[in-house]
């Protein structure tokens, strides 16, 4: 097998901590002035070569830290590289007589994406291949693809940049050639009319939301498509849908807190749209047609969400909704997928995600796990008469397995179980899922991943991982680059702070807003809680997360930095006062509802007491490994950069701070398979050589 070289760093490593220069910048807010003395690291045009040298310089100071362990990064990465089955493809999906599939050839970074009509002899048809698309980029991220009603058109949306403003293309199926027609700045996703005319979001080119709906025909100048919707208010973005019955096509308006759809009939030459409901505070809601209804899931008196129908045309009428799922207080509705004969829920309790399956006659059923520790989700699904449902199942143990579910008979078919090569084997590794009891009384729910032959006896290595907002659950998946953490004796755990909506709504709303505290104590009494329970070394224990995560992993080593032995913090956000008063960077807008309004008075100061770079102080500090990316449009490089620099300037001890940008990637990080495996590697070497003091200090 052939593994993907690694690719050599870029700049000659140094051995001296960059040291940025302090500049005084006054950040007016109603709740007060504060000196933002790194403000200057912020280049919004990416322009600056005084910034950018000093990025490259912490660059050069990771890689000359690192240095000493480039053989144990460039170990894990060949181990994680060496579990990949090099010419996976993906389990074939029918849709419209015609068979979607997706392959990676041996070596390859990008999938190549093909389909084969549904007869004898057929032959498979490249649709996109990604290596060619993204040959000569240095970062390349399709963002997906849509297949005309005729199936003679593709459009399909391409990033070579990482700030996720899409060019779209449309290709002739038929010849296999692309037409001139292309736009730019746009969302990825995009649905087409009955009569191949194309829908799709324009982003405002400062927030980077989605602000207008345009309609295109192919071969008219793109200056001339027409406006069909403008979405006025800054706390909202956009999506554009066509129907699974392909009946109807749709447009979506959604804040935190708030949702409004509209629908028009996809054989309208007028495109004619029409509010389904009006959006209110705290309403959200999204439909899907079904046969004369709509289909809602609504939190309309139902705080965890239910599932509603009503006649087309009577959606304003709230007396005449009939209810399909009734809501439960300890049942959350995630979504719902829907079939000639039956309808597939996707819904969490007790912490986990799971599937129901209610027929149309009102027989209910649940499908059965083997795991203490796992999560169900709906898999492809694009055919209304199929009698089987697609889902994917996966466990801190499992790897993600496609199965067939007959809905008649109640019997699993294994579609496909991602391959793990090597030596690997699931019975060597035990999953648990526990519940901590938080410092208020609340019951935090933690997933735990480990080998058998790991003592649990209070010697072994910690990783902690934990995310906690906009109600995202980080469920208990499979994966098989934590095996080198978990073969090297570390124990593994999610902590299921709130903040994520692993609990329902209530966790939630429990984490966000004027109850944020409760991520980060949450985090930190987990942590207490398994070293307690001899399930860690309490001088072995490492911390992890990424974007908002990187906030919580900032709040807590403000908080508790005696507590871990070190920290990964992945494009965190950590500048949250600055960023959330200032409207001109992008998606600060949708934020208000997750993190407030700065200015006012009460939510400034709520920010202002946990915001991670407002809150440096002269303490002590663990090492960390803090990264980002120059293009990120979610969390900007700067935060990091000026995280990095103040806690450098006022930390007391000696331990390392490294900061690494990705000068040419955006929030996800490096692109294609194998890419990304370097970052992973590194991160985890990191924490494998501080467990085994081998990692210099400054």
């Amino acid at each position: 097998m052939s593994v993907p070289e690694a690719r050599s760093p870029s700049l000659a490593s140094s051995s001296t901590a960059p040291s940025a220069v302090r500049r005084s910048h006054l950040v007016q807010a109603p709740g007060g002035t504060r000196d933002d003395p790194y403000f200057w690291l912020r280049d919004d045009d990416r322009s600056n070569a005084e910034v950018r040298a000093h990025l490259e310089a912490e660059n050069a100071y990771c890689e000359g830290v690192l240095a000493p362990i480039a053989p144990l990064i460039e170990t894990l990465y060949v181990e994680m590289v060496g579990r990949l089955k090099q010419d996976d493809a993906s389990v074939p999906v029918r849709d419209r007589g015609y068979w979607y599939q997706s392959h990676y050839e041996p070596g390859r970074e990008y999938p190549i994406y093909t389909r084969r009509r549904d007869a004898d002899g057929a032959q498979a048809e490249v649709l996109l291949d990604c290596n060619v698309l993204a040959a000569g980029h240095a970062f390349f991220q399709l963002g997906g693809f849509e297949i005309s009603p005729d199936n003679r058109l593709m459009a399909y949306a391409v990033d070579i940049v990482g700030r996720r403003q899409y060019r779209l293309l449309i290709k002739d199926l038929k010849s296999g050639t692309l037409f001139a027609d292309t736009i730019d700045n746009a969302e990825p996703g995009v649905a087409w009319t009955n009569d191949n005319r194309l829908l799709y979001i324009e982003k405002d080119p400062i927030t980077l939301l989605g602000r207008r709906v345009r309609v295109h025909r192919i071969g008219d100048s793109v200056d001339q498509d027409v406006l069909l919707y403008e979405e006025p208010d800054e706390s909202f973005d956009l999506v554009v849908e066509r129907s699974k019955s392909e009946r109807f096509l749709y447009i979506g308006a959604e804040s935190t807190t708030s949702s409004e759809w509209r629908y028009a009939a996809a054989d309208d030459p007028d495109i004619r749209f029409q509010v389904f409901l009006p959006r209110a505070a705290d309403h959200e809601y999204e439909i899907e047609h079904f046969a004369e209804d709509f289909l809602v899931r609504t939190n309309w008196r139902a705080e965890n969400f239910r599932v509603m129908a009503v006649r087309i045309g009577a959606e304003r009428d709230r007396t005449a909704w009939r209810e399909l799922i009734p809501h439960d207080a300890a049942v959350f509705v995630h979504d719902f997928e829907i079939f000639n004969d039956f309808l597939a829920v996707s819904e969490r309790s007790e912490g986990l995600r799971k599937l129901r399956v209610r027929r149309w006659n009102g027989e209910t059923y649940h499908l059965a796990a083997d795991d203490p520790a796992y999560t169900m989700h709906l898999g492809a699904n694009p055919e209304m008469d199929a009698t089987a449902l697609r889902y994917t199942y996966t466990s801190l143990t499992t790897p993600t397995t496609v199965f067939a579910h007959d809905t008649i008979a109640r019997a699993n078919v294994v579609l496909k179980r991602e391959p793990v090569l090597g030596d690997f084997d699931s019975a060597r590794y035990a999953s648990e899922f526990v519940w901590v009891t938080a410092r208020d009384g609340e019951r935090v729910p933690v997933s735990i991943v480990y080998r058998k032959d790991t003592p649990l006896d209070g010697s072994a290595p910690l990783f902690q991982y934990g995310y906690g907002s906009y109600g995202i659950c980080i469920d208990p998946t499979f994966s098989s680059s934590r095996l080198s953490l978990l073969d090297r004796g570390f124990v593994y755990a999610i902590a299921h702070v709130r903040g994520g909506q692993e609990l329902g709504r209530r966790w939630y709303d429990s984490g966000r807003l004027l109850n944020k505290w409760n991520t980060f104590r949450d985090f930190i009494d987990v942590t207490e809680h398994l070293v307690a329970r001899k399930y860690a070394d309490p001088r072995l224990v490492f911390a992890s997360g990424g974007s908002a995560g990187g906030l919580l992993m900032g709040a807590v080593i403000n908080t508790a930095p005696e507590k871990y032995a070190g920290i990964v913090a992945n494009v965190p956000f950590v500048d949250v006062v600055t960023t959330m008063l200032d409207e001109s960077i992008p998606l600060t807008t949708l934020e208000y509802d997750e993190w407030g309004d700065p200015q006012e008075t009460r939510y400034y100061e709520y920010m202002l007491s946990y915001s991670p770079y407002d809150n440096v102080t002269r303490q002590a500090y663990p090492p960390m490994l803090v990264t980002t990316g120059y293009w990120d449009s979610q969390v900007q490089y700067f935060e990091p950069a000026k995280w990095v620099a103040r806690l450098r300037e006022l930390k007391t001890d000696r331990n390392v701070i490294l900061l690494h940008t990705n000068l040419e990637a955006g929030h996800g990080g490096k692109s294609g398979r194998y890419e990304h495996l370097h970052e992973i590697a590194r991160e985890y070497a990191f924490v494998i050589a501080l467990a085994k003091g081998r990692l210099p200090r400054e």
